[in-house]
C-alpha cells in the first residue's frame, strides 16, 4: 500500500502545482495523465462504467455541495448534492422542475466566490418526496470553466483522501 499512497502524495503535489500555475512541459503532461489515472480509479470505485466517447476525468462524480441559481420560470437558489467536469445534480421543488431534454440557464457559485455560468441540459429527472432530483449535462460552458471544475473535482477527491484535521 506504501506504493499507492506515494502515487498520492506525488499527485497531491503536482496538483498543488498546477493550481498555482507552476506546471511546465513533461511535468504538466505527467499531471494531466496522472489526473486521468485518479479519475479511472474512483470511477472503479463508484462502480461506473464509461460511455464511448467520455474520458474518465469527464465522467467522474463527487459529493460536493455548492451553490447554485438555476434560470427555471422563476430563478431557483438551490443546492448542488455531486458535480463532474461535465455537470451537476441538485434538488427542486416538483413544481418549478423542467422536462427531460430542457436546457437552462445556471450560475454555480464555486469556493473563492467565484461564479460558473452557463447552460446545462437535463439528462435525468428522478422524483423525490415532495420534489425531483435533476441530472443536468453542461451544454456551454467554456474550456477554462471546465478545467475549473476539473480541478475543483481533483480538490474535492483529494479532500476525501485527506482530510485535514
Amino acid at each position: 500500500m506504501a506504493g499507492l499512497t506515494e502515487w498520492l502524495l506525488g499527485f497531491r503535489a503536482l496538483h498543488e502545482k498546477a493550481r498555482r500555475g507552476r506546471l511546465l512541459g513533461p511535468e504538466a503532461a505527467r499531471y494531466r495523465a496522472a489526473r486521468e489515472e485518479l479519475a479511472r480509479a474512483f470511477l472503479a470505485a463508484q462502480r461506473l462504467q464509461l460511455k464511448p466517447g467520455e474520458t474518465p476525468r469527464s465522467s467522474v462524480r463527487v459529493s460536493r455541495a455548492l451553490s447554485v441559481e438555476l434560470g427555471l420560470a422563476a430563478k431557483q437558489r438551490v443546492t448542488t448534492a455531486d458535480l463532474s467536469t461535465g455537470g451537476f445534480s441538485c434538488v427542486v421543488p416538483a413544481k418549478v422542475a423542467p422536462a427531460l431534454g430542457a436546457e437552462i440557464g445556471f450560475a454555480l457559485k464555486l469556493p473563492g466566490g467565484v461564479a460558473l455560468a452557463g447552460r446545462a441540459r437535463v439528462k435525468d429527472v428522478k422524483p423525490v418526496p415532495g420534489n425531483v432530483r435533476l441530472s443536468l449535462m453542461f451544454s456551454a460552458v467554456s474550456d477554462s470553466d471546465r478545467e475549473r471544475m476539473e480541478t475543483l473535482v481533483v480538490d474535492t477527491i483529494l479532500a476525501q483522501l485527506f482530510p485535514r484535521p
